[in-house]
């Protein structure tokens, strides 16, 4: 069992998640982790007590936006029509992902089905399966394919974002026309299976 913080090292860990925070959103996640304790307010020490490894700390500042996803996830759930619950999903996915350098960092280096949270992957799964049931999806794409729309939107925010930060979104319909039903030829390779993903993303991260 782990043994409760005391209030002042709690204190510490919220400042120093917080600073992350802050500037991941603004300059991506290569911010030195000196700049972070120092906008904390604490020492580097007290940095590596909470966060031994700076992916502890990457974790830690993006970790509602696992439970963020999940919950887009139902909405998209709800609505009647399948397509537009597809489409929606991913569209405020990148929303966040254009809002916060950081995330959208984080985005093209770890699978879209966040591997730490099985709801999410199941949620995300039963959205692919729906919009392909309704006819509206090609049936040959897969939830590993979710990593190319990912990726392709990531950078693009990234290329444009001092230009015109929203033609994200014209890059993104331009990707949704392409996994229609109706627009799919054969593809000329196999989709990508699981374990191939997660090597992949291990190979950017």
């Amino acid at each position: 069992m782990t043994k409760p913080l005391r209030k002042d090292a709690r204190r510490n860990r919220d400042l120093l998640i917080e600073a992350a925070r802050g500037l991941y959103a603004a300059r991506g996640l290569d911010v030195a982790l000196e700049e972070i304790a120092k906008t904390a307010g604490v020492s580097i020490g007290t940095l590596y007590n909470h966060f031994p490894q700076r992916a502890d700390l990457v974790n830690a500042v993006f970790a509602d936006r696992t439970e963020t996803v999940a919950k887009l996830a139902e909405h998209a759930l709800s609505l009647d029509d399948p397509w537009i619950g597809l489409t929606s999903f991913v569209e405020r996915v990148c929303e966040l992902q254009a809002a916060d350098r950081g995330y959208n960092e984080l985005a093209s280096t770890r699978p879209p089905q966040a591997e730490d949270l099985e709801r999410g992957y199941e949620l995300m799964t039963r959205i692919v399966e729906r919009a392909q049931e309704s006819g509206a999806l090609r049936e040959d794409f897969t939830l590993e394919d979710m990593a190319f729309v990912t990726w392709g939107i990531a950078r693009t925010v990234e290329a444009t974002a001092t230009v015109r930060p929203e033609v994200w979104r014209r890059h993104l319909a331009l990707l949704f026309d392409g996994m229609r039903a109706p627009a799919a030829n054969p593809l000329p390779e196999p989709p990508l299976e699981p374990a191939e993903l997660a090597r992949i993303m291990g190979g950017c991260g």
